[in-house]
């Protein structure tokens, strides 16, 4: 994007469409931003913005936090409150609006999606870069079939064959973000542990590190190991992904996931916090060619 480029011009709006044009919720995130940005630029509070779309501060704190999706009208109303009049950039807020209220094709598994894990799969779908910690099991992204399987047979022990395939369907689905020619740089560390834990057995086990090495040699991916003898790569403990866009009104997002929910973080000095975790990791354990050879060396 033009580093001259105002927040609301059309150059600008229509880069933000591009890029961000496949998940919608990557769209709304930037549509609440840039609404917000603009009330602040106008000097009108929350309150007053309310009362335009007939709304109140809460709703304004909704559609602003993208905790709910937009509608034209409402946007439309604001944006004349506002002082935005350019006919180009009112049709780009209203493309904006359009793609925002549109389902991710990841919403037709809704029914073995469970509701925190749309939104990470929608800002994947729109980051330039991932980054990852594992402590225990290979990234979804990077999972074989069959490991993938084996993993959601432990989550979900009573559940049928048919939900176990829609699941591993998923997650090989989420994959093709990294097949496209615009794909993201996906950055895993994994814990050693990683990889001395036969999820599906000896055979599955070997087959997904093959796939590790594999993946490890494309340009957009590295992988590097957090090695049991080095004391500094449990400085995490737990897993973490953080997500940057290139998009400034999309700041980077952190992802922390628990047994039964997960918790996104936005704020800065809280994303740049987990930021430094994960450079004081890749800094300390192996890197990327020793944790390749390390990955070779289990499969001779």
């Amino acid at each position: 994007m033009p580093a001259s480029a105002r927040p609301v011009d059309a150059p600008t709006l229509e880069y933000y469409l591009a890029v961000s044009a496949r998940s919608p919720i990557a769209l709304r995130l930037v549509l609440g931003n840039l609404l917000r940005a603009l009330r602040k630029e106008a000097g009108i509070e929350a309150e007053a913005a309310g009362r335009a779309i007939r709304g109140s501060e809460a709703k304004i704190s909704r559609m602003e936090r993208a905790q709910v999706t937009c509608k034209h009208a409402d946007v439309m109303d604001l944006l004349s409150l506002y002082g935005v009049a350019d006919v180009q950039v009112l049709d780009h807020f209203a493309d904006m609006v359009r793609i925002s209220r549109q389902p991710g094709w990841w919403q037709r598994y809704d029914g073995v999606l469970p509701d925190w894990c749309g939104k990470l799969i929608g800002l994947q779908e729109a980051a330039s870069t991932i980054r990852t910690y594992e402590v225990q099991l290979v990234p979804g992204l990077l999972q074989t079939a069959a490991y993938a399987e084996a993993v959601m047979r432990l989550g979900y022990p009573l559940a049928p064959q048919e939900e176990i395939d829609d699941r591993v369907e998923l997650r090989m689905t989420r994959q093709n973000v990294l097949a496209r020619t615009d794909a993201p740089h996906l950055w895993a560390v994994l814990d050693e542990a990683v990889l001395h834990r036969p999820i599906g057995g000896e055979q599955v086990m070997r087959e997904q590190v093959r796939h590790l090495v594999e993946m490890a040699q494309l340009d957009h991916v590295t992988v590097q190991i957090a090695p049991f003898n080095r004391p500094g790569c449990v400085a995490a403990g737990f897993p973490i992904t953080h997500l940057r866009f290139d998009l400034p009104a999309l700041p980077d997002i952190v992802y922390l996931e628990q047994l039964r929910d997960a918790e996104y973080l936005d704020r800065p000095e809280e994303t740049e916090h987990y930021r430094s975790v994960l450079d004081g990791l890749t800094q300390t354990c192996l890197s990327p060619q020793e944790s390749l050879d390390l990955l070779e060396f289990s499969l001779s």
